[in-house]
Protein backbone atom coordinates (compact mmCIF):
# COMPACT_ATOMS: atom_id res chain seq x y z
CA UNK A 1 0.00 0.00 0.00
CA UNK A 2 2.83 2.37 0.87
CA UNK A 3 4.52 1.67 -2.45
CA UNK A 4 1.36 2.57 -4.35
CA UNK A 5 0.92 5.87 -2.46
CA UNK A 6 4.58 6.79 -2.89
CA UNK A 7 4.35 5.96 -6.57
CA UNK A 8 1.30 8.19 -7.02
CA UNK A 9 2.99 11.09 -5.18
CA UNK A 10 6.13 10.74 -7.29
CA UNK A 11 4.08 10.63 -10.49
CA UNK A 12 2.11 13.75 -9.55
CA UNK A 13 5.31 15.66 -8.75
CA UNK A 14 6.87 14.59 -12.06
CA UNK A 15 3.71 15.56 -13.97
CA UNK A 16 3.62 19.17 -12.75
CA UNK A 17 4.87 21.63 -15.36
CA UNK A 18 8.25 23.12 -14.55
CA UNK A 19 7.49 26.39 -16.35
CA UNK A 20 4.65 27.24 -13.93
CA UNK A 21 7.06 27.30 -10.99
CA UNK A 22 9.58 29.46 -12.86
CA UNK A 23 7.09 32.00 -14.24
CA UNK A 24 8.02 35.64 -13.60
CA UNK A 25 6.00 37.38 -10.91
CA UNK A 26 3.40 39.80 -12.18
CA UNK A 27 3.05 43.01 -10.17
CA UNK A 28 -0.02 45.15 -10.08
CA UNK A 29 0.28 48.89 -9.62
CA UNK A 30 -0.15 49.03 -5.86
CA UNK A 31 2.17 46.19 -4.85
CA UNK A 32 5.01 46.81 -7.28
CA UNK A 33 8.45 47.08 -5.68
CA UNK A 34 9.38 50.68 -5.01
CA UNK A 35 12.58 52.29 -6.09
CA UNK A 36 13.92 54.99 -3.80
CA UNK A 37 15.85 57.96 -5.10
CA UNK A 38 17.99 60.04 -2.76
CA UNK A 39 17.63 63.77 -3.28
CA UNK A 40 19.09 66.76 -1.52
CA UNK A 41 16.64 68.96 0.37
CA UNK A 42 18.60 72.09 1.24
CA UNK A 43 16.47 72.99 4.24
CA UNK A 44 16.32 69.63 5.99
CA UNK A 45 19.20 67.52 4.71
CA UNK A 46 18.87 64.24 2.87
CA UNK A 47 15.50 62.64 2.33
CA UNK A 48 14.06 59.90 0.17
CA UNK A 49 11.44 60.10 -2.53
CA UNK A 50 10.16 56.86 -3.95
CA UNK A 51 9.06 56.36 -7.54
CA UNK A 52 5.45 57.28 -6.68
CA UNK A 53 6.46 60.70 -5.40
CA UNK A 54 5.94 60.07 -1.69
CA UNK A 55 8.59 61.76 0.40
CA UNK A 56 9.90 60.38 3.66
CA UNK A 57 12.59 61.51 6.03
CA UNK A 58 14.39 59.84 8.90
CA UNK A 59 12.75 62.30 11.30
CA UNK A 60 9.22 61.67 10.06
CA UNK A 61 6.31 61.29 12.44
CA UNK A 62 5.55 57.58 12.78
CA UNK A 63 2.08 56.16 13.21
CA UNK A 64 2.74 53.46 15.77
CA UNK A 65 0.55 50.35 15.93
CA UNK A 66 0.10 47.66 18.53
CA UNK A 67 2.46 44.73 18.00
CA UNK A 68 5.20 46.72 16.26
CA UNK A 69 8.67 47.03 17.72
CA UNK A 70 9.19 50.51 19.13
CA UNK A 71 12.45 52.22 18.20
CA UNK A 72 13.18 55.54 19.87
CA UNK A 73 15.20 56.71 16.85
CA UNK A 74 11.99 57.07 14.87
CA UNK A 75 9.98 58.73 17.63
CA UNK A 76 9.49 62.47 17.63
CA UNK A 77 9.92 64.17 21.06
CA UNK A 78 10.89 60.84 22.63
CA UNK A 79 10.94 60.69 26.42
CA UNK A 80 9.69 58.41 29.16
CA UNK A 81 6.56 59.85 30.78
CA UNK A 82 4.85 59.51 34.16
CA UNK A 83 1.32 58.18 33.77
CA UNK A 84 0.09 60.16 36.82
CA UNK A 85 0.52 63.46 35.00
CA UNK A 86 -1.98 62.59 32.26
CA UNK A 87 -5.68 61.97 32.65
CA UNK A 88 -6.78 58.73 31.03
CA UNK A 89 -3.54 56.80 31.59
CA UNK A 90 -3.59 54.00 34.15
CA UNK A 91 -0.59 52.44 35.85
CA UNK A 92 1.34 50.37 33.31
CA UNK A 93 1.45 46.60 33.83
CA UNK A 94 4.62 45.07 35.21
CA UNK A 95 7.33 45.09 32.54
CA UNK A 96 5.85 48.02 30.60
CA UNK A 97 6.39 51.79 30.55
CA UNK A 98 4.86 54.79 28.84
CA UNK A 99 6.93 56.80 26.38
CA UNK A 100 6.12 59.88 24.33
CA UNK A 101 6.29 59.95 20.55
CA UNK A 102 5.05 63.27 19.21
CA UNK A 103 1.65 63.81 20.82
CA UNK A 104 1.07 60.10 21.42
CA UNK A 105 1.56 58.12 24.60
CA UNK A 106 2.85 54.64 23.73
CA UNK A 107 2.85 51.68 26.12
CA UNK A 108 6.06 49.76 25.42
CA UNK A 109 7.44 46.51 26.85
CA UNK A 110 10.73 47.27 28.58
CA UNK A 111 12.67 44.16 27.53
CA UNK A 112 11.41 43.50 24.00
CA UNK A 113 10.26 46.95 22.85
CA UNK A 114 6.92 45.62 21.56
CA UNK A 115 4.08 48.15 21.63
CA UNK A 116 1.17 47.16 23.87
CA UNK A 117 -1.09 50.18 23.26
CA UNK A 118 -1.08 53.58 21.60
CA UNK A 119 -2.99 56.54 23.04
CA UNK A 120 -3.21 59.05 20.20
CA UNK A 121 -3.09 62.81 20.94
CA UNK A 122 -2.86 62.20 24.68
CA UNK A 123 -0.05 64.71 25.20
CA UNK A 124 -0.63 68.31 24.20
Amino acid sequence: MKKIILGLVAASIAATPVMAAAAPQQYRGYDAPRQQVVHRDDQRGYGYRDDRGYQSHNWQNRNWQRGQRFDSRYARNYRQIDYRQYRGLRAPPRGYRYVQSGNDAVLVAITSGIIGAVFANMIR
